[in-house]
């Protein structure tokens, strides 16, 4: 089963920018995507993108966030632009078809 390393996660002020990155140890499945789990809070889906280049966001980061993918270096992005305190999380990379996978997180913490 493919595995999945995310990095980029940090401190940033509200109103700045990071770019995560999840590795993928083979070729990316078909789904890729970006969750979130706030401390107390249900793990949510953030964005979606597929091999073909369909994304799904959801409506809280919708113009604010990009999610891309590069098949070459077996890689995908989130862009994160405008943050805001309540996107403070750990942001999960999860690949399927095939498989279910998930990466170990990163923590984005958006505090002035």
């Amino acid at each position: 089963q493919v595995q999945l390393v995310e990095s980029g996660g940090g401190l940033v002020q509200p109103g700045g920018s990071l770019r995560l990155s999840c590795a993928a140890s083979g070729s990316l499945p078909y789904i890729m995507g970006w969750y979130r789990q706030a401390p107390g809070q249900q793990r949510e889906l953030v964005a979606t993108i597929t091999k073909s280049g369909t994304t799904v966001y959801a409506d809280s980061v919708k113009g604010r966030f990009i999610i891309s993918s590069d098949n070459a270096k077996n890689t995908v992005y989130l862009q994160m632009n405008s943050l805001k305190p309540e996107d403070t999380a750990v942001y999960y990379c999860r690949g399927q078809v095939p498989g279910n996978n998930w990466g170990q997180g990163t923590q984005v913490t958006v505090s002035s």
